[in-house]
């Protein structure tokens, strides 16, 4: 078998220890990162051990790993890629409440009245607002609103 100069491993060797590195880093990277790069390896090991020339066994290296990333890392990625369920609260952003127990800006006190539920809230700026003033939704947070008071003529 075919040796390599500088450090006398030899080629199989050499491709074996690299795909054993390259799944190494997999095993304690998030995500996929070197899966495509180990394959190739072991693609260039098996050439090794049928003894080809090194050029031959780096060429093969190269374009199975670059064939292994663009075909199958769009798949890899579709399945591992986290379903972020939206619910049908974010419809309440920019909708008008009415104010039904007095907002506490310090305290972080209050609900708001918005399409017949009541909910938890809070002040965006951190301001009392009382009871029966109307209020916009900014945002929500957990299970809180967060609200804006409207003056009269804005309305």
């Amino acid at each position: 078998m075919s040796k390599i100069d500088l450090s006398g491993i030899s080629y199989p060797g050499f491709w074996l220890v690299a795909a054993v590195v390259l799944g190494i880093i997999e095993a304690f990277t998030p995500g996929l990162v070197s899966i495509w790069l180990m394959f190739g390896a072991l693609a260039a090991w098996l050439c090794a051990i049928l003894d080809l020339p090194f050029i031959v066994q780096l060429i093969v290296f190269l374009v199975v790993s670059y064939l292994l990333l663009i075909t199958t890392r769009p798949i890899v990625k579709k399945w591992f890629t986290p379903v972020i369920e939206k619910t049908n609260a974010d419809r309440l952003i920019g909708q008008i409440g009415i104010v039904t127990e007095k907002i506490n800006g310090f305290e972080g006190t209050g609900q708001v009245k918005v399409s017949g539920q009541i909910w938890s809230a809070r002040s965006q700026d951190n301001v009392e607002i009382e009871p029966g003033n109307k209020v916009r939704i900014t945002a929500i947070s957990g299970v809180k609103l967060i609200v804006t008071h409207i003056m009269q003529d804005e309305s």
